[in-house]
């Protein structure tokens, strides 16, 4: 007689309505709480490195702050304000996509993220735009930097930080593109039941961390010199 010791555990243990569980997890409740609790853990460290990155923002935009204020008025919101109304659409369809996860709607589940991740690129195409766009206009410091307005050397300090805080949400919203996509393969094949959805619902909470820092960097950066 061959046996393990995992097939002596009761079902309850090893599997919950023929939902898989980690060998260390004994019900989906404490499995989807460690996850949860790890992804906010996860969360609150880039929390802290992209408020270590504000702070410094504010502090020099306290100091120069007129030229901060020149360096933002040559942002513009044509780029910032559509790119803004795609994240806020893909939050919903992130929102969509976990909630047919929860329902068992493999077929809904993937389109939703499919959408989702549609969006993220469309707003990394359009920030590649307003990026050339820069580059085209003298305003990216140490590669291409030929501005002669008032408090050069201050305005180049602001995009310094323009290009550094946004580069840095760009990174983080690739990564989300990744992994939405990866989901939405893994939802084509039906790897999402009913029961088992957390690698949905932890995307959602990355895909919505990033979309919040966004709607921070909106008004520090493009609002802050505006002038209607």
């Amino acid at each position: 007689m061959t046996s393990t010791a995992s097939s002596t555990l009761p079902p309850t243990v090893r599997e919950q309505e023929g939902v898989p569980l980690g060998h260390h997890f004994s019900t989906l409740e404490q499995e989807h709480e460690a996850a949860e609790f790890g992804m906010w853990i996860f969360l609150m460290t880039e929390l802290m490195f992209f408020g270590a990155l504000f702070v410094a923002y504010i502090f020099y935009r306290t100091v120069y702050s007129d030229a901060f204020a020149e360096g933002s008025r040559h942002l513009e919101l044509a780029y910032g304000g559509p790119n803004t109304v795609i994240l806020i659409v893909s939050s919903l369809t992130m929102v969509l996509a976990v909630r047919n996860a929860q329902l068992g709607a493999q077929r809904k589940l993937f389109w939703y993220l499919i959408a989702t991740a549609v969006l993220g690129a469309i707003f990394m195409v359009i920030k590649s735009a307003e990026y050339y766009q820069h580059f085209l206009n003298g305003e990216v410091p140490g590669l291409a930097w030929t501005f002669t307005g008032p408090y050069a050397n201050q305005v180049q300090l602001f995009f310094f930080a323009y290009f550094a805080l946004t580069g840095l949400h760009s990174i983080h919203l690739t990564i989300g593109i990744g992994v939405v996509l990866v989901m939405a393969f893994m939802a084509r094949r039906g790897a999402f039941l009913v029961k088992h959805h957390i690698p949905v619902e932890m995307a959602g909470l990355y895909w919505h961390f990033v979309d919040i820092v966004w709607m921070f960097l909106l008004p520090l950066l493009y609002l802050f010199g505006f002038h209607p």
